[in-house]
């Protein structure tokens, strides 16, 4: 079967409608709301509006059924306008509806997949905690059975929307004794008894964006609302970052090539020694730089998106895209702000967002330091893909370790 990257008609309507939603509701007031760290639900909902938020969720369960390479870049051009929109995508969508898509009953769908694809309901995905990040298996979150129920206790922090959110995917241990055999997922309403969340401030980027902690105390949940068997959640957990993984891919191309106009468009604006800076060689040097990797990252996005729409496990080849772009993103932030000389440093300019921003994405979904060691265990035999129980999806290469 052969490889066919270029963009269908439904790509390109699709990045039409988000350049248009972008350039109407988010560039005209993304550095008063990064300034003022202001997050506004508002758009959220404009975007759930648009089907958005149920981009690549099949029509059957309320989405709007596009494609990856769709939904590649869909994320691109919302984190070319800011960092936070994106994020809503990776939660939202990736970690969270895509996951019940995966994994949940056909009523468990009903219940909650649904209206999260229609943009009603706003989701998260909650797997970090204080002391368990990389080393997922390590979570300190309990499950109790009782009866015909569980009781959750412990917390989650880093969890982007945790206080907009109205369903949470929580990953607790029935048995801390089993490390990852003993993680299940559970999905949880706002409301619930015991269930509390909070916002962490001063955060170096994404200020226009929610991020915070999760409380559990003794948050009774009905056996229902377990997702999978128990002892599942470790594969439940890492099929949904794949999912995740690929929105942060792609956004980052998006952050990249937004570093990239702005450096062109000043290259040509400021003068040095009586002519553009864009003619002086080393100038040159740094956009050649920032283009050739924002090529090869949205083409090693598009090989992913290519092997989902296929049915094809993508584990290895979404961990390259992710370690690849974020990593390049951040080069390229530092170099839009060396173009751009004292101005990038200042909030004259978007670079210094722009900067701080692209920090973020090579921590969470897997460090680039992680995603290291995925790639050289592929290539040592260390590390290869299995076949899992996938009782929603079987044909749709979806993953998990």
């Amino acid at each position: 079967m052969s490889t066919d990257l270029s963009l269908s008609p439904e790509n390109l309507l699709v990045q039409a409608a988000v350049r248009d939603f972008v350039a109407a509701e988010i560039t005209p007031h993304i550095r008063e709301w990064d300034e003022k760290g202001e997050v506004h639900r508002e758009v959220f909902e404009r975007m759930g509006e648009l089907g958005f938020l149920g981009a690549p969720v099949w029509e059957r369960w309320g989405g709007a059924g596009m494609d990856y390479v769709s939904f590649s870049i869909l994320c691109e051009e919302l984190e070319r306008a800011d960092t936070a929109f994106r994020v809503v995508m990776s939660v939202h969508v990736g970690l969270n509806s895509l996951t019940l898509m995966q994994w949940a009953t056909e009523e468990q769908k009903q219940r909650w997949l649904v209206p999260q694809a229609r943009g009603q309901k706003l989701a998260t995905f909650a797997l970090t905690e204080a002391g368990a990040g990389t080393d997922a298996a390590a979570l300190a979150t309990t499950a109790r059975r009782d009866g015909d129920s569980y009781v959750l206790d412990g917390s989650k922090l880093w969890i982007s929307l945790a206080d907009l959110a109205d369903h949470f995917l929580v990953f607790a241990s029935v048995d801390r004794g089993k490390r990852h055999k003993g993680v299940t997922a559970f999905l949880l309403e706002r409301g619930m008894a015991g269930l509390s969340t909070g916002t962490i401030h001063g955060k170096l980027g994404i200020r226009a964006g929610n991020t915070g902690a999760i409380y559990l105390d003794q948050v009774r949940v009905p056996n229902e609302h377990r997702i999978g068997e128990e002892g599942e959640g470790f594969a439940i957990a890492m099929s949904a970052i794949d999912q995740g993984r690929f929105t942060v891919a792609s956004g980052s191309v998006g952050l990249a090539q937004a570093c990239l106009d702005a450096s062109v468009r000043y290259a040509h604006e400021r003068q040095t020694f009586g002519e553009e800076i864009g003619r002086h060689q080393l100038v040159k040097q740094m956009l050649a730089k920032m283009s050739q990797g924002i090529e090869a990252g949205r083409l090693l996005c598009r090989h992913a998106a290519w092997l989902k729409d296929h049915g094809r496990r993508n584990t290895r080849e979404t961990s390259m895209a992710k370690w690849f772009c974020t990593d390049h993103a951040v080069q390229c932030a530092l170099d839009a702000v060396q173009v751009h000389g004292a101005y990038g440093y200042s909030n004259d300019y978007p670079l210094e967002r722009y900067l701080r921003n692209s920090k973020a994405a090579v921590i969470y979904e897997g460090t680039s330091q992680l995603h290291t060691i995925i790639q050289a265990d592929y290539l040592l035999g260390y590390r290869e893909d299995r076949p899992i129980r996938c009782p929603a999806l079987p044909s749709q290469g979806f993953a998990a370790d």
